[in-house]
């Protein structure tokens, strides 16, 4: 049975939770503190954790997204530097929840209200590289698979099975 969970904005304090529901949920891309802390300093309002239940419950999940051109990917554990003016587009870095997290749909909600939010803020699409066998769960958020040659290079680094997907957002 899953617990009652909420999202709410990441904090620089939040990061060692962060990094060790990533080793549980993506132990093998592994990326650095320092990866998840500019993202969160880039794009705080991209960047979220999923809290259990009561006050000061622990961190269950987290997602950490900013904007990025479509049809592009930025490097597995690298930094941005920056991110790119006047990109109609949002990448979603990394959504992961522990499995004590996971049946109450918090994934769902947290992708559905970033959509809406970054719809009305004039964004057309998002974008993500699907891993550990999670392309039917974008799908059901509206996403779908686009084939991307030129990211082939990049996508290999990840595993044969990662994909890159894109749902268009409506106005």
């Amino acid at each position: 049975m899953s617990r009652e969970t909420g999202w709410r904005r990441m904090a620089p304090a939040d990061l060692p939770a962060v990094l060790r529901i990533a080793a549980v949920v993506h132990p093998s891309y592994p990326e650095d503190e320092a990866v998840f802390a500019e993202r969160l300093r880039l794009a705080g309002e991209g960047c979220h954790v999923l809290e259990g239940e009561g006050e000061g419950g622990a961190l269950l999940g987290y997602l950490v997204s900013h904007p990025w051109p479509a049809g592009e990917i930025p490097a597995l554990n690298s930094r941005l530097g920056a991110v790119p003016d006047g990109q109609a587009n949002w990448y979603l870095h990394d959504l992961a929840v522990l499995p004590e997290g996971r049946g109450a749909g918090a994934g769902g909600r947290i992708v559905a209200e970033l959509a809406r939010r970054l719809g009305q803020a004039g964004y057309r699409s998002l974008s993500l590289v699907a891993v550990n066998g999670s392309t039917s769960f974008w799908r059901r958020q509206g996403f779908a698979v686009v084939a991307e040659p030129a990211l082939a290079g990049k996508l290999a680094t990840y595993d044969e099975a990662a994909c890159y997907m894109r749902r268009d957002l409506k106005d």
